[in-house]
């Protein structure tokens, strides 16, 4: 891979229901591939939806802006084609023939795509995107978990942890977390 080429964002077309199982494996992938440098962030856009129950409690929930997509920002290469377009459950890349076209600039502000990364600076700590953390207190404190979005507003946190066997989102408020 030359200097010169940069991760650009690109758009993967997969079987509907089917878009965080893909990007848990292509995150999967590139983890036991060691290819952070050519997949660097795989996204399933979603967007808060709040619904009232039928008694009348509101209910807020996320919602895929794009079914059936997945966001990939990587440098094309033979390899990282390769693995994300064999992944389970993904149909292809949006492109004319097998031929992926990065999206503009324009086109990922308008997907709500964030171009760098969002920080919180909660205490003196600043947070992004990726950090490790420790929680706090609450039910899982002490545990170890990965910065997965900040919401800048509410000064809020998903953290994902691995709790009961298995990879676990949850929202902390960001005073609530330390940086490792």
């Amino acid at each position: 891979m030359s200097e010169l080429q940069q991760a650009r964002w690109y758009v993967v077309h997969t079987y509907s229901g089917h878009e965080n199982k893909v990007k848990a494996t292509i995150e999967k992938a590139v983890k036991t591939r060691s290819m952070e440098d050519c997949i660097t962030q795989v996204v399933v856009p979603t967007e808060d939806v709040v619904e009232t129950t039928k008694t009348g409690k509101e209910k807020t929930r996320q919602r895929k802006i794009f079914p059936g997509y997945v966001l990939v920002k990587m440098v094309i290469t033979d390899e990282s084609w390769y693995v994300v377009r064999n992944t389970k459950g993904v149909t292809g890349f949006v492109g004319p023939g097998s031929k992926p076209v990065p999206l503009s600039e324009d086109e990922v502000i308008a997907m709500g795509i964030e171009l760098t990364e969002p920080k919180i600076a909660a205490g003196n700590i600043d947070l992004e995107i990726g950090d490790t953390v420790e929680v706090a207190n609450g039910p899982f404190g002490g545990q170890v978990g990965t910065v997965e979005e900040i919401n800048l507003e509410t000064k809020e946190v998903k953290v994902c942890i691995d709790a009961f066997g298995k990879k676990t989102l949850f929202v902390v408020e960001a005073d609530g977390i330390e940086k490792i």
